[in-house]
């Protein structure tokens, strides 16, 4: 019998290896679209390693006569690498913590609590999705100015905490948790704001994370806003920092390069750090909505 069961085992496992049409076109799809994000990858990280007169360099190479790093020293030099860093890292984390707790608290109040306007006001948060944001930096800009706002932290952070997107994700997914688990906490005595923490944000972790990190990086690679709200150099987030510094390079590729390098590598540790959550988290908002 063991036989028998070893043999349909080995058989299911044969058939789940065997490479059909459709899997082998998957993994030739696949492999392009990694070569896509790669190459370019590649080509930035090679030319920052270059020294400057070879970045331009007829025909092109990729690997220079001589690794240095003395564009990366460069660009270090010229500007506040730090502060610009841990201004990004202060903007993003408080930006991220704050969407988060915000619209995880709408998006409960809108599936979770009936009251007057309430399909109104859900219709304008989604309505909010199919605005795109370049169209709010006039008055965003013009209500900064009025509020005292511009330079400072909260100038740059307050404008990215709204997300109607995220909540339309977390009000999907809260209306898949079972509602039993919230009765039977209302009968104990437990409030709606006690309900929300203990129950149904612990249930909540795999998509909150993914809102997270999302977040997280969509305010980090965010140039345009911090940009034109920011003037002083020593609040500066890093995408705006690197910017002026390369206009002051004029053509220089390899500086240019590292540059791109250094502001994007926060990201990449990010995203190697917390890949599982943010499948975990997709999948759990997918579930969610069916």
């Amino acid at each position: 019998m063991s036989t028998a069961a070893t043999t349909v085992t080995g058989g299911a496992s044969g058939r789940r290896r065997r490479w059909t049409p459709g899997r082998t076109a998957l993994l030739v799809v696949a492999l392009f679209l990694v070569a896509a994000w790669l190459l370019p990858l590649a080509w930035a990280v090679a030319t920052s390693l270059k020294p400057e007169g070879e970045t331009t360099k007829t025909p092109l190479e990729w690997i220079a006569s001589k690794i240095t790093f003395e564009a990366y020293a460069k660009v270090w030099e010229s500007g506040d690498l730090l502060q610009w860093t841990v201004n990004s890292l202060f903007v993003s984390v408080v930006t991220t913590l704050l969407t988060v707790v915000l619209c995880a608290m709408a998006a409960y109040g809108f599936i979770r609590t009936d009251f007057r306007g309430r399909r109104l006001l859900y219709g304008l948060v989604l309505a909010g999705i199919m605005v795109p944001p370049q169209v709010l930096i006039a008055p965003l800009f013009t209500e900064m100015v009025q509020l005292g706002l511009v330079d400072t932290y909260w100038g740059v952070i307050l404008p990215q905490v709204a997300a109607p997107a995220m909540v339309f994700i977390l009000v999907k997914f809260f209306d898949g948790v079972p509602r039993e688990l919230e009765e039977a906490a209302f009968v104990d005595g437990a409030g709606r704001w006690r309900v929300f923490w203990t129950i149904v944000m612990p249930l909540s972790r795999p998509v909150l994370a993914a809102v997270a990190i999302f977040t997280f990086i969509s305010t980090w690679n965010n140039f345009l806003w911090p940009f034109l709200v920011t003037t002083d150099p020593n609040g500066m987030t890093l995408p705006v920092g690197l910017v002026n510094v390369q206009s002051s390079f004029g053509v220089r590729y390899a500086q240019i390069m590292a540059s791109l390098v250094i502001a994007g590598l926060p990201l990449l540790v990010v995203f190697m750090l917390f890949q599982r959550q943010i499948v975990r988290g997709i999948a759990h908002t997918g579930l969610a909505g069916q």
